[in-house]
């Protein structure tokens, strides 16, 4: 068993040995200098981040899904990271997935001993039917946490992809995982709170995993989000701006074709722009592998 002492994250800092003695504006600017330093550890750690990005791809093409397996805030994080993609990229709900030790109720209350399941991590994995074509993130700041080692074991048993994340170099996961990703933002302002920089640096590494992914299949038109469905007063005023620009049409005529397209943007765009119905939208998208550009560039050649 791994002796936490040892680990960067259980170290004490340095920084804030003296923390309670300090004012208010004191310990902002201290925290806000040592969350300064994540970005460039998370930075380090870009190549491993971009060969998962291409592996999450490449699976999700061909069916497979992201499932992220963590405990207390490890677990928090992909659950959320998870919750966003089908908002932003109009992805079914099943396609992102996000298991927590504990289940449900462990995102909002701590549930005690939990994480120290293995066996938990292999359940829950079975539970929602893991496949060989899908990626298991294992989310684990300590890199030993034993319900995401029992997870990424058995998703690696079945051939499944396994990626770790952890933000201690020298941890368990990189025994059990395919890749590793291993941002080391030093020991936390309060000793251990890893939901400090290291969940922070955690945060940044999703982001840029599912944004990736989502970008490389397709989800986006340069930084537009036109993979999205128009299913609240806020996405109706993006959508119809989206549409209007890139189709260049009017904001009425925009409206229009969205509410014809059943709120779906990306096949809205297309049938404005090239003056097509919903239905010769959707399969001029699904002959790109839904990708928008490429679709606006084929009009183009046709109109030119």
């Amino acid at each position: 068993m791994t002796d936490l002492s040892r680990l960067t994250t259980e170290s004490a800092n340095d920084s804030s040995t003296e923390i309670d003695r300090l004012s208010a504006i004191e310990i902002a600017r201290l925290m806000n200098a040592e969350d300064a330093q994540v970005p460039a550890a998370v930075g380090e750690q870009v190549e491993p981040i971009a060969e998962a990005i291409d592996k999450i791809a490449a699976q999700l093409r061909i069916g497979g899904r992201l499932v992220y397996i963590g405990a207390g805030t490890s677990g928090r994080l992909g659950v959320l990271d998870a919750s966003e993609c089908p908002p932003t990229f109009s992805t079914p709900p099943e396609l992102v997935v996000g298991l927590i030790a504990g289940g449900g109720e462990a995102l909002t209350r701590a549930i005690e001993g939990a994480e120290d399941r293995p066996a938990d991590g292999e359940a829950d994995l079975r539970e929602i039917q893991l496949r060989a074509a899908d990626v298991v993130v294992g989310i684990a700041t300590s890199g030993r946490t034993p319900y995401v080692l029992g997870g990424l074991r058995y998703a690696g048993s079945i051939g499944a992809y396994t990626v770790g994340v952890t933000c201690n170099d020298d941890s368990e996961l990189r025994a059990v995982v395919d890749l590793l990703i291993a941002p080391i933002v030093g020991p936390e302002v309060i000793t251990g709170s890893t939901r400090l920089k290291a969940g922070t640096a955690t945060k940044l590494v999703l982001n840029t995993l599912t944004t990736g992914a989502m970008v490389r299949i397709g989800k986006t038109f340069g930084n537009v989000m036109v993979d999205l469905k128009a299913s609240n007063s806020k996405l109706v005023d993006r959508s119809r701006r989206i549409v209007a620009k890139l189709a260049e049409v009017d904001e009425a005529t925009a409206w229009r074709t969205i509410v014809d397209c059943g709120g779906e943007v990306k096949t809205a765009i297309v049938a404005a722009r090239g003056d097509v119905s919903p239905e010769r939208a959707r399969e001029l998208l699904a002959t790109a592998d839904g990708h928008l550009r490429q679709v606006l560039d084929s009009l183009a050649t046709d109109q030119s």
